[in-house]
């Protein structure tokens, strides 16, 4: 199933438009980030940015003078509303991500969504039913896909290369104690800021300088926390070296412990998440940390570890544990140490291997270029960013509820707690629910 939305975004956007042409973009969202990708996809020499859009509209008139974009506005809709733009870049907060996804699609718009995908489970779903319904593609933000040494890990693991994989670790470690972020009191919001519309779906509060740019990922209300920041990146990675996909992408059973346990200052997500996932054949374990940055993982020195700050640390990283050897991977590269074979034979049973590589945003981005003139297949589309999306919220959910839940990946629902199937989906504010 999942080949086949590939072949049919990739022949949708073909059919539109000849691999020669120039591709028109407009981004919308327009924080660090958001230009951080989107400068990426420009240089692409088929890439054309016309419009910026962005509710802080400072933003958007900064993104266009970046972009060399002849329009920025505030409002969205009015950069779906033009046919002259084929696709849209989303780099907003990602409670905004499934509406203006599922409308731009359907507006027949291709559609770049950073990661996490959505919100929640729910409104990832969305996002994938509009990817098939509109055919357009809807391509994710999950940039491991587009880095040559995952899929060379891939190969290895698949082939047996260190035996059968039985057990994952992966990781996420950032020291922001003693203060997340400082609290501060409400004020006015800056001028140029439209805070009704950034708040969107998200309940309404007054505006605070803490719930916006650089730290909104701190609150609840608008984003999942380190496990689905850093975590999807990771979980998506999972799922290609494991060659999982479907419902085979999805755990069984899933129980999280952890909480706000030691940071102070703004925001309400845990400072420490722990999760154990009972795939069906394999064990993974999650570990969101935000009062320490070491991790832990074999680190080779000259290597340099994303938000590393330390000489030892290695804040992010993901190890795949077999009987003859053990594949610790991470952006900058992996390495294979080899197990012995035990006290009746010490000698390695496999070759060690170190293999160095770089974060692949720029190519990824590049690719989405490519991808919407038809001259390149979507290596991530929205079924397997919201695959890899969905394993940070089922930890969310398993640490709010406080209980083992038991997952149902064809139909995404628990089958053991109304009250976790609460958590699936929110209400988004009457005003504010645009699909």
């Amino acid at each position: 199933m999942q080949r086949r939305n590939f072949v049919a975004t990739a022949l949708a956007a073909s059919q539109i438009r000849g691999a020669n042409e120039r591709v028109r973009l407009a981004l919308v969202g327009c924080g660090g980030r958001g230009r951080y990708v989107a400068g990426f996809a420009k240089e692409n020499s088929y890439a054309q940015y016309l419009a910026t859009a962005d509710v802080y509209l400072t933003n958007a008139e900064a993104a266009a003078k970046q972009l060399e974009a002849a329009s920025a506005v505030q409002d969205f809709r009015r950069v779906l509303e033009r046919k002259d733009i084929d696709a849209i870049i989303v780099g907003t907060p990602e409670h905004w991500h499934a509406q203006i996804a599922v409308l731009a699609a359907e507006a027949g718009k291709d559609v770049y969504v950073e990661k996490p995908l959505a919100y929640s489970v729910a409104e990832g779903r969305q996002i994938v039913d509009a990817m098939t319904r509109t055919k357009r593609l809807i391509f994710g933000g999950t940039q491991h896909r587009s880095a040559a040494h995952f899929a060379q890990a891939a190969d290895l693991v698949q082939s047996n290369y260190i035996g059968p994989v039985k057990y994952v670790r992966i990781w996420n470690y950032v020291n922001w104690h003693p203060n997340a972020i400082a609290k501060v009191p409400d004020s006015a919001p800056p001028a140029g800021l439209d805070w009704d519309m950034y708040l969107g779906p998200a309940p309404k509060v007054p505006f605070n300088e803490r719930r916006f740019l650089g730290s909104f990922r701190h609150f609840s209300d608008y984003a999942g926390g380190t496990i689905t920041d850093y975590g999807t990146h990771r979980f998506d990675t999972l799922h290609q070296i494991m060659g999982l996909t479907g419902t085979a992408a999805a755990p069984k059973k899933i129980a999280a412990s952890g909480g706000r346990l030691l940071l102070e200052g703004a925001g309400d997500n845990p400072d420490l998440i722990q999760v154990t996932y009972e795939y069906d054949n394999f064990v993974l374990t999650y570990e969101g940390i935000n009062f320490n940055g070491h991790g832990g993982g074999y680190r080779t020195p000259q290597w340099k570890y994303y938000n590393a700050i330390g000489e030892r640390d290695m804040p992010n990283g993901m190890a795949f544990y077999g009987p003859k050897g053990t594949l610790i991977a991470e952006r900058v590269g992996f390495e294979i140490y080899p197990e012995s074979g035990g006290r009746m034979d010490p000698s390695p049973r496999i070759d060690a291997k170190a293999v160095p590589a770089k974060d692949a945003t720029r190519d990824h981005a590049m690719r989405f270029v490519d991808c919407v003139r038809g001259a390149a297949q979507p290596n991530a589309t929205a079924l397997s960013a919201h695959l890899a999306t969905n394993i940070g919220h089922l930890g969310n959910i398993a640490l709010r509820v406080g209980q083992k839940l038991e997952w149902d990946a064809t139909n995404e629902r628990f089958t053991n707690s109304s009250e976790a199937n609460k958590l699936l989906a929110r209400t988004p504010r009457s005003t504010w629910k645009l699909i």
